[in-house]
């Protein structure tokens, strides 16, 4: 119905990849990193698992089981989830390039008998290694020992090089050729301080495919990205563009600081954009459960998820949408005043009443809730709004048509 009505630049000069668009789920891992989160119990993360393979994660990273015995017992026990309910997404495990981290890993895989991905790092950037007084030598030994101990066991290997946006290109050649050279499958670049714009996202993925190209094999390279800057979402967009093939994101961006990238707004953007194909009604609940069981309040102006996400007191904007509505025409109701159909997440566009707001609002709200839309109840609810600070509660308005009511 909407076709026509909306010229859209985005798709101007646009070119769908030629690669399938795999994401990474962070938030059991990398995720709960953050400072304010509540660590989730097991059964809240089985829960929380199931969802993100309903969703079609094709990854997810079950934890560092290297940390602890409380954590290997965590990432055993959704190893076995994974294998005992038959989903269909598959786990990995974060590792440093230590033999206790991999062999930890490799114990996991065993005991679960499942396949796991050993996501080995190693800080890369030349003002960490300043300060933890490593050489280049010793980053190139403990990768190829990890990668090589990891292959071995049977594991198959995502090294990832912490830092990598502020690393020099000689160090990452020789660390990313040591690494594919023991065996790894896919490399990782890590945004892990959030300090790239976008055109940095896209230059150090085409470093690193190029290096790849050079090497004449065949291999993964994953983005994983911060948003210190706010870029998270642009840079992975940019990165997905200039080639990588696997993007990394947490539920709600939650992670260390102030996060990582939402992997929910990333879903759906990357639906929107053409990038993947899939239903996208189930993100509210991987959004609501992840808030509930972190502790984790979704802000009201979040994107998409937000509870002002679709929400209108503003007269002109709610005006629009309203004759949209009487037009019958409900996609274009939708869009008209919305970047994102309201109806891809299974929400819908609400007309709300406030010191904003025109008497269509109001008539609007009273028909909407069923309630006589005279015009001495519009008049007094509109009064009422004029005379707020803030948009009127439902108790609120009721409590003015109570009013008055004759005695």
């Amino acid at each position: 119905m909407s076709e026509g009505l909306i010229y859209d630049w985005n798709l101007v000069d646009f070119r769908p990849p030629a690669h399938q668009v795999m994401l990474d789920d962070e938030t059991l891992r990398d995720g709960l990193q953050s400072p304010s989160v509540r660590r989730p119990t097991i059964e809240q993360k089985i829960e929380l698992l199931h969802l993100m393979d309903g969703l079609k994660m094709d990854t997810v990273d079950i934890g560092l089981p290297g940390a602890g015995p409380h954590v290997m017992r965590d990432v055993e026990r959704l190893a076995r989830e994974i294998v005992d309910q038959r989903l269909s997404i598959r786990p990995n495990c974060a590792a440093r390039t230590v033999d206790s981290d991999v062999l930890a890993v490799a114990e996991v895989s065993q005991r679960a008998g499942l396949a796991i991905e050993c996501c080995a790092f190693i800080g890369s950037s030349p003002i960490r290694t300043y300060t933890e007084s490593w050489s280049l030598e010793y980053l190139e030994r403990h990768t190829e020992d990890a990668v090589k101990l990891a292959v071995s066991e049977g594991l198959p290997v995502m090294y990832v090089t912490e830092d990598s946006t502020r690393a020099d290109p000689e160090t990452l050649s020789r660390l990313y050729k040591t690494a594919i050279r023991a065996g790894a499958a896919r490399i990782c670049l890590a945004d892990t301080v959030g300090h790239a714009a976008p055109a940095g996202a896209a230059a150090v993925v085409g470093f690193a495919l190029r290096l790849i190209k050079q090497m004449g094999v065949e291999i993964g390279l994953d983005w994983h990205g911060h948003r210190d800057r706010g870029f998270d979402l642009a840079n992975s967009i940019a990165a997905l563009e200039a080639g990588a093939t696997r993007i990394h994101g947490a539920a709600l961006g939650i992670g260390e600081r102030v996060g990582n990238t939402p992997m929910d707004l990333l879903l759906v953007n990357l639906v929107l954009m053409g990038y993947r194909q899939q239903d996208l009604l189930r993100v509210k609940d991987y959004v609501a459960m992840t808030s509930e069981i972190c502790g984790v309040p979704v802000p009201p102006n979040y994107p998409v998820f937000g509870r002002d996400a679709f929400r209108t007191a503003t007269g002109v904007h709610a005006s629009a949408v309203i004759k949209a509505i009487k037009k019958g025409t409900p996609e274009i109701a939708d869009t008209v005043y919305s970047g994102v159909p309201a109806h891809l997440v299974g929400r819908e566009q609400e007309i709300e009443v406030g010191p904003m707001s025109g008497r269509s609002n109001v008539v609007f709200w009273l028909e909407h809730h069923g309630l006589p839309a005279t015009e001495s109840n519009i008049e007094r609810v509109f009064q009422a709004a004029k005379a707020s600070t803030t948009v009127l509660t439902p108790e609120e308005i009721l409590d003015v048509l109570e009013a008055g009511k004759p005695a």
